[in-house]
Order: structure tokens, then sequence, then C-alpha cells
């Protein structure tokens, strides 16, 4: 992808400020009303699909500036409320989780105009020794699928934007919204739960978020038994990822992140039923 718009070395007054809240990314900054990100291997992917998304007209995510003087992309800054850790009491607020579920819906149909072209291929994630089949179908759009809460920014009380893009990937939209339950609905042990996520209803809150994308009834009875395969395979791209990368990759590795997904696995497992109920199909 050429790249025709190119930021120059810092004016004068202007002061790199880090950016916290990453688990893998380090070395963000902010500069004046922009973002400055190390180039990585889905560098020109995440280019190409804010190019889309700008053309589609899709307000919920940064632009893309171009490529600075050290080699750094550079996008919008968005200015909002975004979540650190510990998440703030409004993580949980009900109208706040639906306005995810409204923005990521939008955020979806935009890049459906995409579909999957050839250079979206390379994003495919790479297949561990032994991780199960997917069953999530052919995909039909790169999809963000790492919608936390970090990843999402707020303006009074609704959510805004969409960013970091570093885990795009070709996706269907069911598994969109596994992403949404698993962050944002509560999806998991209440003892693995950040606090503020601990009075929320796994049942009452995953119905909510997929009322509010407006999910087809076929995609909503896939949603259980897809969230179990994502979380069984998620344990083995997790460790994978730790022992090729290293890095933030290998320190959530050692802090327990695959012993939190085989607990979500099992507690899925648990309570398929009830929360098949909540989410399956409105008919």
């Amino acid at each position: 992808m050429t790249q025709d718009r190119v930021q120059p070395e810092l004016l004068p007054g202007e002061v790199e400020e880090p950016l916290a809240g990453g688990d893998v990314t380090e070395g963000v900054v902010r500069v004046g009303d922009t973002v400055r990100r190390p180039a990585s291997q889905v560098s020109d992917a995440v280019r190409r699909v804010l190019k889309h998304l700008e053309s589609a007209r899709f307000g919920g995510a940064p632009r893309f500036h171009g490529v600075d003087a050290r080699g750094r992309d550079a996008f919008d800054y968005i200015d909002g409320d975004v979540a650190g850790r510990p998440w703030p009491a409004w993580v949980a607020d009900q109208g706040s989780i639906a306005s995810v579920a409204r923005l990521v819906r939008a955020y979806d149909d935009a890049m459906v105009e995409l579909g999957v072209p050839a250079w979206a291929e390379g994003l495919r994630l790479p297949a561990p020794q032994g991780i199960p089949e997917s069953i999530a179908g052919a995909p039909t759009f790169i999809a963000h699928l790492d919608i936390t809460p970090e990843n999402v920014v707020f303006r009074e009380g609704r959510a805004f934007a969409l960013i970091d893009f570093d885990l795009i990937r070709p996706g269907t939209r069911a598994e969109e919204v596994v992403n949404m339950l698993l962050w944002w609905g509560a999806w998991m042990p209440e003892s693995d739960r950040e606090d503020v996520a601990r009075r929320l209803d796994p049942v009452d809150t995953g119905a909510l978020i997929v009322d509010a994308y407006g999910l087809d009834d076929a995609a909503r009875a896939t949603l259980v038994d897809l969230s179990i395969n994502g979380a069984d395979r998620s344990w083995f791209t997790m460790k994978s990822r730790a022992e090729t990368l290293g890095g933030g990759w290998r320190r959530m590795w050692e802090e327990g992140v695959g012993d939190r997904i085989l607990r979500r696995a099992q507690w899925l497992r648990d309570n398929h039923d009830e929360l098949a109920r909540a989410v399956g199909p409105t008919v």
C-alpha cells in the first residue's frame, strides 16, 4: 500500500506523551492530535481497513495519516473516555454496553462492503499444534475482534469510536458478538471478572448485547457453542504467542491467562443451556 501522507519530525512545542493501557504493544504515544504506533506485521492491513472506513464515512474509527519520520504509523487521537485498569463503574452501565453493540454493528456493516480481499488472508491466525478446528464458518468481512473496554472511546456515556486494530482478521458477525460477550457481557466466572463486572448478570447482559447488535436468529443459535470453541482455541493461540512472540504475550501467560481461559471454557459449558436460552433465536 502506498503511503501518500508522511508526518514530519515533531513541530516546535510538540512533545510525546506515552499512552498506557495496551497489553502487548509498547511505545504508543500521543503527539498533538495524533497517536504514533510502532509499525508491525499488521500495519499495512490496518492502514487499508482505516482507509476503507474513511471512504465508507464510518465515523467511529481513527483516520490513518501516514508514517512519521521515525517509521511509526500516525492516526487521529480521538478525545474521550477510555477505560483503564481497574475498570471504571460506567463500563458496567447497561446503556454504555448497548451503545458498544450498536457501534460494533455499524463497524461490521461498513466492513461487510469490503468483504475479505486477498491481502487479508495473511491476517489469519496460524494454527498451533493440537488446536481444535474452528466452528465459526467462512469469514465474511474483516472483524475487529478485540473489543475490550480499553479499545472503545466513549463520549457522554456512549461508545463513540473503536481503536487498536492490531488483532483484526477475517471473521463473522457471530465471532464479533462472541468477543463482546466476553468483555462486556461478563461471560466468565465471577472470580475472574473485573470488580465492576461482578454485579452484571451474564444472562441479562448477554441478551442486551445480542439484541442491541441485532444479530440474526441463525447466528444467535451458534453463540454459546462458538464461545466454547473460541475459548478452547484461545488457550492454544495464547500459549503459542507467549512462546514465539514473547513480550506482553509471555507476561500475560505467566500471569495466568491460560488458566483463566480454561476456567472460562468450563464456566461456559456449565452454563450452556441458560446462556443459550438468553441469546438464542427470538422465535
